[in-house]
């Protein structure tokens, strides 16, 4: 499968280029830093230096290297919890105007898959319109959302003691991805807990 993933060298995104590399599946990664491309390289994918926000050259990546799905996994978050409010406005930017230009590279690729990432719960900062507004429009382009628990385990906010729940394990989170890449469409929820419709 040709997979473009937006994010690639995000928490779950590094995780899941070892994965569908190790799958035999081939990757346009995506990155908006330069610094990251080598890396990238040497992990045996294609590296796509583009800004999600760019609509013209972000459809022109996409259209180039005809994937059979677009997996969006990008995010702007802080390293530090503490900071988290401070980059809600930007992540929501990411869910709406991120969400509706890789999209539309999807559409313009005529990509007959599309998949992305979403949150578990409905209280507290990020959530709420822009969340709904996201989901929605992946849905209605016939795709398919994974709503992940709160992330722990190595580089993410809660490194050694698990989150309140929904909660996941990334590397778990990453592995559990995988069977939604054929398929189906709709919105999962996969936390510690479950998966489910």
């Amino acid at each position: 499968m040709r997979i473009f993933l937006a994010g690639a060298t995000g928490l779950i995104g590094s995780r899941l280029v070892r994965l569908m590399s190790a799958d035999g599946h081939v990757i346009a990664a995506m990155t908006r830093t330069s610094g990251k491309i080598d890396g990238l390289r040497a992990a045996g994918v294609t590296p796509v230096l583009c800004d999600l926000f760019d609509e013209k050259s972000l459809i022109a990546a996409v259209k180039d290297f005809r994937p059979d799905i677009v997996v969006h996994q990008a995010t702007d978050l802080p390293d530090d919890l503490d900071e988290l409010a401070d980059f809600i406005p930007r992540n929501n930017r990411v869910r709406s105007e991120g969400t509706r230009n890789l999209l539309a590279a999807a559409r313009a690729a005529d990509t007959s898959g599309f998949l992305a990432q979403s949150i578990a719960w409905r209280s507290g900062p990020g959530t709420g319109r822009v969340v709904d507004a996201h989901e929605d429009a992946v849905i209605a382009a016939g795709g398919t959302v994974l709503r992940y628990g709160q992330f722990y385990g190595p580089g993410t906010f809660y490194e050694n003691d698990p989150p309140s729940p929904p909660r996941i394990h990334v590397d778990d989170a990453a592995r559990r991805t995988m069977p939604f890449l054929a398929g189906p469409s709709g919105i999962f929820t996969i936390t510690d807990d479950e998966v489910a419709s």
